[in-house]
C-alpha cells in the first residue's frame, strides 16, 4: 500500500512509519516545514494548503495530529490549542481525502470520549459519548472527519488509550519515580486506567489498514482493563520496586488543575470489541505482559 501519514514525528507516528516500511509499504509523510526528502510533502492545515501530489495513488491516510494532552496545565488558551491541533487538520485532511478519492482514512481519537462518569460499567464502541472537555474534544475531533465518510471513504476512528512505551508518554514520567520507590496509586485508585502497549497500538493500526470490514469507531485499548491501583502495582512489579505511596485527589487537583479530573482521577473501563471481533490478536493482552515487554524483564508478566 501507499500510506500517507500526518503526525508522523510523534511517538506513534515514528513507530508506525518504521513498521509499515518494514512490511514493504510506501510511506508518504506530511510535514509542516519545507519538504526535505522524496517521502515528504508540505502542508499547512491552518491555511488548508496541502500538496496534492501526496495523495496521488494513496491507498490510505492516517491522521495522528494533536498536541499532547498532558503537556502542561490547562487554561483557556491551551484548551483551544488542543482543539485547533486536532479539529482543523482533521477537517482539511478529510476534505482532501474525499476530493482525491482515497479509499481509507484512519483518524486518531481518544478513549476518553466516553467521559469520566462510566465508573465500573464496561464501555465499547456502541457506548455513547460522555460529558466533559475531553469527551467533547474527542466527539468534535471525530465529527471533523465527516467530509470523508460522507463521500463514501472508509473512515475509522482510532479511540486510543494511554500508549505504554519506554520512548515517551506517561511511562517516561512515571518510571523514574517508581524506580526511586516513589510509586503508588492516584486518588482512591478505583478509577480505570485504559492502556495499550505501543506494539499493539501499531499492530492494531496496521491490522485495520488491511481490513476493509473495520469502519467507524474502534477502541484501541488493551483487552483486560485495570484500575489505577492495579496499574500501579503492576508497574511496581515490573520495575521491582515497592509502591507504598498514595497521591491524594486534592493534591493532584492542586498540582494539575482540570486535567486531574478529566484524565487521571477518572477513566473508562473500555474494551476493544471491534478489534477482537475482527480477529486481531493482542501481543500483550494483560497489563503485566505489556509492562514486562516495555520496562520489565521476562517473568514479570503476572
Amino acid at each position: 500500500m501507499k500510506v500517507v501519514i500526518a503526525g508522523s514525528s510523534g511517538l506513534i507516528g515514528t513507530a508506525l512509519v518504521a513498521a509499515l516500511r518494514r512490511d514493504g509499504h510506501e510511506v508518504a509523510r506530511l510535514v509542516r516545514r519545507r519538504a526535505a526528502g522524496p517521502d515528504e510533502y508540505t502542508w499547512d492545515p491552518v491555511r488548508a494548503d496541502l500538496d496534492k501530489r501526496a495523495l496521488r495513488g494513496a491507498d490510505a491516510v492516517v491522521n495522528l495530529c494533536g498536541a499532547t494532552i498532558g503537556r502542561r496545565r490547562w487554561n483557556g488558551s491551551f484548551k483551544q490549542e488542543l482543539r485547533d491541533s486536532r479539529i482543523t487538520p482533521t477537517d482539511v485532511l478529510a476534505s482532501a481525502v474525499a476530493a482525491a478519492d482515497v479509499p481509507t482514512l484512519l483518524n486518531a481519537s481518544g478513549v476518553h470520549i466516553y467521559g469520566g462518569g462510566t465508573g465500573d460499567r464496561v464501555v465499547d464502541e456502541t457506548s455513547p459519548a460522555g460529558a466533559g472537555f475531553l469527551a467533547t474534544l474527542c466527539r468534535d475531533w471525530e465529527a471533523a472527519s465527516r467530509p470523508a465518510a460522507d463521500a463514501g471513504v472508509r473512515t475509522v476512528l482510532l479511540r486510543s488509550a494511554i500508549v505504554l512505551s519506554r520512548r515517551g508518554g506517561m511511562l517516561n514520567t512515571l518510571q523514574p519515580l517508581y524506580s526511586l520507590g516513589l510509586g503508588g496509586r492516584l486518588g482512591n485508585g478505583r478509577q480505570y486506567t485504559p492502556w495499550i502497549s505501543l506494539a499493539d497500538e501499531i499492530g492494531a493500526i496496521v491490522f485495520t489498514l488491511g481490513n476493509d470490514k473495520l469502519t467507524g469507531p474502534i477502541n484501541v485499548v488493551g483487552p483486560a482493563p485495570v484500575t489505577n491501583a492495579e496499574f500501579s502495582r503492576a508497574l511496581g512489579r515490573s520495575l521491582h520496586r515497592p509502591t507504598p505511596l498514595v497521591v491524594p485527589a486534592f493534591a493532584l487537583r492542586a498540582l494539575l488543575g482540570e486535567v486531574a479530573d478529566e484524565a487521571i482521577l477518572h477513566g473508562p473501563r473500555a474494551i476493544p470489541t471491534a478489534l477482537e471481533e475482527a480477529g486481531y490478536e493482542f501481543q500483550h493482552p494483560t497489563i503485566g505482559a505489556a509492562l514486562a515487554a516495555t520496562v520489565g524483564r521476562p517473568g514479570d508478566e503476572r
